[in-house]
């Protein structure tokens, strides 16, 4: 079903053409940033852990702090967007996420690990908020059947964020801190090296809200609209939760993200191994661009063979591979282990949009509902890498591997059967 978009006084039911092209070429740029913020932490795990001395556990409150967010804030942020419509929502967001990395200042100023997962915390707060926005906003402006095609392509952009902010860490906080070893003092320098990296994020993510706020963008008013009658009936039921495909669909993106996030967040101690790679942070940190470089190239593919397969046999394919990669990875060493790993990211390119999309099919009025429901479940990249920080500390590092293969199974089941339900 074709959703009906308003430009300024004139409205329209949406066509493959200009009304929503420069839309889509905008939020590109979201995508981006997004994605080259939530892979900074992939960064900031191993520098904070050795600033403050941090066991695995300790380290992944990281990633719970960030995607905690997510949790308490993705409904909320789908009643406000519901109310405030896709783009003031996105502008919110980013103003939000803004402030967030201007909070690093402070917390690097006193060196203390609360303030960093405090700062983390009102960064998430902000990605969530735009994640909520700007992914249905995307499966919105084009036909259904090519939704998840759409969606793949847009996310390959967040994926060239993931891909690019590891160099960029690498040089701005690693190999900056590397220098400080030894220093006097070098504990609170190697703090103070995240200073200027989230003072840049913050001026960009503020430039990009006012130019989102001053953008002509189209209105979705099947998403947008209200009803004096609160309980609005689309299909036969009144919220998104009656809809066993989008909660199917949650519980899909929560392991998905919880295992993508494992995986990126273990990566630098992985290849640290002396069995596997034996590298420095700096240079281990190098080869996670391979890893987030993978899932780039797989969104650019994956929208082109989506316009061919159906999304959900493609989704199952590319869970079976990555968990038998995973599964390699386990029970390996050396360069078959380190690229093994590596390569799971090529696989799991299409899985968070292709999940998202699918799961977001035929909502109609309850859209911007399933979307907050689909983004709380992103609150799986808290949790998931927590009880592997748990795991890794128990029974060791690479065996702790096993929790992403199950994820793995989950999705592969989604993408068979359960999507379809």
């Amino acid at each position: 079903m074709a959703s009906t978009i308003q430009t300024g006084q004139h409205s329209a039911v949406n066509q493959t053409g200009g009304n929503y092209r420069f839309a889509l070429v905008s939020l590109t740029s979201l995508f981006f940033m997004w994605g080259f913020i939530t892979c900074l932490n992939d960064i900031l795990i191993p520098h904070l852990k050795a600033v403050f001395s941090l066991s695995y556990t300790e380290a992944m409150l990281i990633q719970f702090c960030f995607f905690g967010a997510y949790f308490l804030v993705s409904l909320p942020a789908g009643k406000l967007v519901k109310k405030l419509g896709y783009q003031k929502g996105i502008v919110t967001g980013l103003v939000i996420a803004s402030l967030g990395c201007a909070l690093f200042y402070p917390a690097a100023a006193f060196a203390t690990y609360n303030l960093f997962l405090g700062a983390l915390f009102v960064l998430a707060s902000g990605i969530t908020i735009l994640q909520v926005a700007a992914n249905p906003y995307v499966n919105a402006l084009g036909s259904e059947e090519t939704a998840s095609s759409r969606l793949n392509l847009t996310q390959a952009f967040n994926a060239l964020g993931t891909t690019v902010a590891p160099f960029f860490g690498s040089v701005l906080i690693l190999s900056v801190a590397t220098g400080a070893v030894g220093e006097v003092g070098s504990a609170q320098y190697e703090a103070d090296v995240v200073k200027l990296p989230y003072l840049l994020l913050a001026g960009t993510l503020a430039v990009l809200a006012v130019i989102f706020s001053m953008l002509k963008l189209p209105t979705i008013v099947e998403h947008t609209q209200t009803q004096s009658n609160e309980q609005v009936t689309h299909n036969g039921k009144t919220s998104a939760w009656q809809s066993a495909h989008l909660v199917l669909g949650a519980l899909g993106i929560f392991v998905y993200v919880g295992a993508e996030v494992a995986i990126g967040s273990f990566l630098v101690n992985f290849l640290g191994e002396s069995h596997i790679g034996g590298m420095e942070e700096a240079q281990a940190a190098n080869y996670i661009a391979y890893y987030w470089g993978g899932a780039m190239v797989g969104r650019f593919i994956g929208s082109a063979v989506m316009q061919k397969i159906a999304a959900g046999k493609v989704l199952a394919f590319n869970a079976t591979i990555a968990a038998v990669l995973v599964l390699v990875a386990m029970n390996s060493s050396g360069a078959l282990a380190m690229w093994s790993i590596l390569a799971v990211g090529l696989f799991n390119s299409i899985m968070f949009p292709t999940i998202f999309s699918l799961a977001l099919r035929d909502l109609g009025p309850h859209t911007s509902q399933g979307s907050g429901i689909l983004c709380l479940a992103i609150v799986g990249g808290a949790i998931i890498p927590l009880v592997q920080g748990v795991m890794a500390d128990s029974m060791g590092l690479q065996p702790a591997f096993i929790l992403p293969v199950i994820c793995y199974a989950y999705i592969l089941f989604y993408g068979a059967k359960g999507a379809k339900m």
